[in-house]
């Protein structure tokens, strides 16, 4: 069970999300959300596949528009930004992918180094080396600099993922579905490097997953997804104390003991 973080600024959001609505044809995957992300909190946002968890970052890092509603990310209305002001926006923003997103044609070192050629042009490469070696130091693996992401596990891509991201800095991380397809043991140090990354890095996080060990080792705070809306949301013990048949019939499913 994570341990209560005193560093959370409740007077501070992050993001802010009123009324949010998002259709597919005729079938409705957000119902009037609403959500606020504080700043140094990690907000765990559960679900069933398929019921618009990874709609609603997508969403918030401007990669779909919403039909109705607001979405602010550090006080900017992602929806009525130009494309310079979101590309801005985005390096604040560390997407996370499900299924880690390195180039497979690149080295680990080079794979680091390609969003820092095109985002940080005038930083020599003495810099971009040390700032190379400090993120993979960050996530445990500096002696993987020179291998290709087929010669990495599953879960070293997935930090390998995760340090590409931070090397831009930003203040928001969004994970999806971080430890999916990984094994209990690397899950379980996939959730530790997800706290030490607020810790050290003093990001603001939404993490969206079904895994419930995950959910209760690395939330501050989490809200479940139900039918298009937040139907619960507070501590681990507080969402499921609840006595919503699909709240139980989801956490029966997982068998979190």
């Amino acid at each position: 069970m994570k341990k209560i973080n005193p560093n959370i600024n409740r007077e501070n959001k992050v993001i802010e999300i009123r009324g949010l609505m998002k259709s597919f044809d005729d079938f409705d995957v957000l119902k009037g959300v609403d959500l606020d992300l504080y700043q140094g909190e990690n907000l765990v946002v559960l679900g069933r596949s398929g019921t618009g968890k990874s709609v609603l970052i997508k969403i918030i890092s401007g990669l779909l528009s919403p039909d109705e509603g607001m979405v602010k990310v550090l006080g900017k209305q992602v929806d009525k930004l130009s494309s310079k002001e979101l590309d801005r926006l985005r390096l604040k923003v560390g997407f996370s992918f499900q299924n880690s997103a390195l180039y497979d044609s690149m080295t680990v070192r080079e794979n680091l180094e390609f969003p820092l050629i095109r985002h940080e042009k005038s930083m020599g490469r003495a810099e971009r080396d040390q700032l190379i070696h400090f993120v993979l130091d960050a996530v445990g693996l500096e002696q993987s600099i020179n291998q290709m992401p087929s010669e990495l596990s599953g879960g070293q891509r997935k930090r390998i993922g995760i340090a590409r991201t931070l090397i831009l800095k930003p203040d928001i991380m969004l994970y999806d579905e971080p430890t999916a397809g990984l094994d209990p043991i690397t899950c379980m140090e996939i959730n530790g490097l997800i706290n030490e990354v607020q810790s050290r890095f003093n990001t603001s996080a939404i993490i969206i997953t079904h895994d419930l060990t995950c959910a209760r080792s690395v939330g501050d705070r989490m809200v479940m997804l139900l039918d298009g809306q937040f139907q619960q949301q507070g501590t681990f013990e507080e969402v499921f104390s609840s006595n919503d048949e699909r709240v139980k019939m989801f956490y029966d499913y997982n068998f979190v003991k």
